[in-house]
């Protein structure tokens, strides 16, 4: 097993980002992006609330994983980004589902705030076999940043952030998360275009 601990500098490390109004129409309008990497070397981050036009249950069928649960999975797969569309990131809590045993994949990230991100297909398989973590998001694609650019965008205000919540992560409807999280820190998104992008 190939379990890591998130060492980049800290920073932005295990924040949610929220796109303000000066995103809009771009790729990241009223986005929210789970930080699980930031360093002098850039940052690396998820979005929560992209859904894309595919179910798991599909995507599994794809994978060739034979979906085991009696009534499969209506989950919508999420878009981190546009970096890698194509690779697949598991983003989760506990590393074992409550009704079954220890659960251990092959290439785990441990994060802060008991969250950890999977991207080997094995999590999948547990996933299909109903052996799966408890609560997880299936996502394709992350949101990459260069040396210094998210620092500049948040000075800008082009982003606000806050720390992670993993109720709103896991248990908030997609299209209420920026509002949810910035009312979180007593802001209104519509407040926040003027103000300091960080908190």
């Amino acid at each position: 097993m190939e379990q890591q601990t998130s060492s980049s500098a800290t920073g932005l490390n295990d924040q949610l980002l929220i796109a303000m109004p000066q995103l809009e129409d771009s790729f990241f309008e009223n986005s929210v992006i789970y930080m699980w990497q930031h360093s002098d070397e850039g940052a690396i981050g998820i979005a929560l609330n992209l859904p894309l036009p595919i179910k798991l249950s599909e995507l599994l069928e794809q994978l060739g994983i034979e979906d085991e649960r009696p009534h499969g999975s209506s989950q919508t797969v999420l878009c981190g980004g546009p970096v890698e569309p194509n690779k697949g990131f598991i983003l989760h809590d506990n590393l074992h589902h409550k009704d079954s045993e220890f659960r251990s994949w092959d290439a785990t990230l441990t994060l802060g705030n008991n969250l950890f991100i999977t991207t080997s297909q094995d999590i999948l398989e547990d996933i299909a076999l109903g052996k799966g973590p408890q609560n997880y998001f299936v996502i394709l694609g992350c949101s990459g940043w260069g040396p210094g650019q998210i620092e500049q965008e948040i000075t800008q205000n082009s982003w606000f952030s806050c720390p992670a919540n993993k109720a709103l992560i896991f248990s908030t409807e997609f299209d209420n998360k920026a509002e949810l999280a910035a009312a979180s820190l007593g802001f209104e998104l519509s407040q926040l275009s003027s103000d300091q992008g960080s908190c």
